[in-house]
């Protein structure tokens, strides 16, 4: 049986105009051969709701600042578990839609972990995700941005 460390965290669906998706190709240092794309996001500070640690997350991992309300409501939650590390994490995440006109993405926020186990950024056409040569998490994640988007 694995003993799971809990986690909450807040990720963000960041769109350009064009219908792209801002993903990032990191690795699990326990694993550093199997590279896989990922979301903005990460873990909730003490006494941080998701919408702050979501607006933290897109000024440390892409360099843009937007005010918190622009984030709106969540749009997906789920709960995924992963190791990263050697540690398994039972993640309680919650995602938010954010629409943006294109500009440069500034990873000079990144944390130590951040510029040791992230390898590049791309934006992403969504009808590319499913034949992506590495995992994208989420699972299913072009088919939820379809959802989100239709309406958005």
């Amino acid at each position: 049986m694995v003993d799971f460390v809990p986690r909450r965290a807040a990720r963000v669906l960041l769109v350009d105009e064009a219908g792209r998706v801002l993903l990032f190709r990191g690795v699990d240092p326990g694993r550093p051969g199997e590279p896989y794309w990922f979301t903005i996001g990460g873990g909730l500070d003490a006494d941080e709701t998701p919408a702050e640690a979501a607006r933290r997350e897109l000024r440390e991992e892409a360099g843009l600042d937007v005010p918190v309300e622009a984030l709106g409501s969540p749009v997906h939650a789920e709960v995924t578990e992963y190791p990263f590390d050697h540690v398994w994490y039972r993640q309680e995440q919650e995602f938010f839609l954010l629409r943006t006109a294109g500009f440069d993405v500034d990873t000079s926020g990144f944390d130590d972990v951040e510029r040791a186990t992230t390898l590049e950024h791309r934006w992403w056409p969504v009808d590319e995700l499913d034949s992506a040569a590495d995992p994208v998490h989420p699972d299913g994640l072009a088919e939820l941005l379809r959802r989100v988007t239709a309406d958005a």
